[in-house]
């Protein structure tokens, strides 16, 4: 008899031992967890939006494009594109409301004719520099933005302030020109 009661003595501290060990598992698992939610809650600080006042100004005595200089010609570039896309959408409406009116003298149709054309010209500007706005925009995005496109060098916060789409700094645009004009007179 004395030897049943020694086994049953040896079988609760076994199941113990198997205990300890399950919780050292379970808190081996639940350190990466909480690893992984402070990465996760790190990075959603990261992306917060930057807020800054609306007559707030880049200035030269700041980081050059620190995210109050992106966030800054990010909202200059999206509103100047709404803007552009409500003009040309308000021109079209009104051009196609004159298509309705056919006068019989035709200097009235040639003057008619003539001032459309002008119109769509000004029309496929504000379409080019939308495109432009868009490429500024996803250099902004990329990080790129207010450096140029062939030296790498900072294009500077006047030139930007002056032309937010600007993508060559000063030097490396005048080179552009040159080469343009050089080619053109040929």
């Amino acid at each position: 008899m004395p030897k049943i009661s020694k086994s049953s003595t040896k079988k609760p501290t076994v199941k113990t031992k198997k205990t300890v060990k399950t919780k050292k598992i379970v808190t081996a698992i639940q350190k990466p967890v909480k690893a992984i939610k402070k990465l996760a809650t790190a990075e959603k600080k990261l992306k917060a939006p930057i807020k800054i006042s609306k007559n707030y100004i880049p200035k030269d005595t700041e980081k050059y494009m620190c995210d109050k200089h992106l966030s800054f010609f990010k909202i200059k570039l999206t509103e100047w594109k709404k803007e552009l896309v409500k003009a040309n959408n308000e021109a079209l409406y009104h051009g196609s409301m004159d298509d309705n009116s056919v006068s019989a003298d035709i200097v009235d149709q040639a003057s008619s004719y003539t001032d459309k054309a002008v119109e769509m010209k000004a029309i496929n500007r504000q379409i080019k520099l939308i495109s432009k706005i868009d490429q500024a925009l996803l250099r902004i995005k990329d990080v790129t933005f207010g450096f140029c496109a062939e030296t790498a060098e900072p294009i500077g916060l006047k030139r930007l302030l002056a032309r937010p789409v600007a993508h060559l700094c000063i030097a490396a645009q005048e080179k552009h020109e040159k080469e343009e004009k050089v080619y053109a007179d040929d």
